[in-house]
């Protein structure tokens, strides 16, 4: 049943990979870049997950949920976070994200945690505010202390 569900789940996150990428191409500009990257990446690790399901001899039944707590508290902690986007910004509520869900799910070690938190958040803002040049929610600390932006 297992090496089954695989081969279906990839071949689907395969085909929609390769229909966002294709969508994709008909943005303007570069508009159409960041998605045409997802669709691709998509594409790749659905063909991953069916080949890997193909070669795979074993047919086991797999438990569908093995840590349901953990489930809710990142389901949880996914609505708060788009609840937070509009009134916090974009940029601080996921860093808050990146920073409190890992602890939530229990890894035990802080500062790595806020080390991670704020190199993705950097990366993130490379791609978004200077590569792509994205407007985003605007920040409230920036609208707190009175500052342009």
């Amino acid at each position: 049943m297992e090496r089954r569900q695989d081969i279906v789940l990839g071949a689907v996150f395969t085909a929609l990979g390769i229909a966002a990428a294709w969508m994709a191409t008909s943005y303007s500009g570069a508009g159409g870049l960041y998605p045409m990257v997802l669709g691709v990446i998509l594409t790749l690790l659905g063909a991953v997950v069916a080949a890997r399901a193909i070669r795979s001899g074993a047919d086991k039944e797999r438990v569908l949920i093995g840590a349901p707590v953990k489930m809710v508290t990142a389901i949880a902690a996914g609505a708060l976070y788009v609840a937070l986007v509009v009134p916090l910004g974009f940029y601080t509520a996921s860093f808050l994200l990146m920073l409190f869900l890992p602890i939530a799910l229990g890894f035990r070690q802080g500062l790595y945690a806020l080390i991670v938190a704020v190199v993705f958040m950097g990366l993130v803002y490379l791609v978004f505010s200077v590569l792509l040049e994205k407007p985003l929610p605007r920040e409230a600390l920036v609208s707190l202390f009175g500052t342009g932006g």
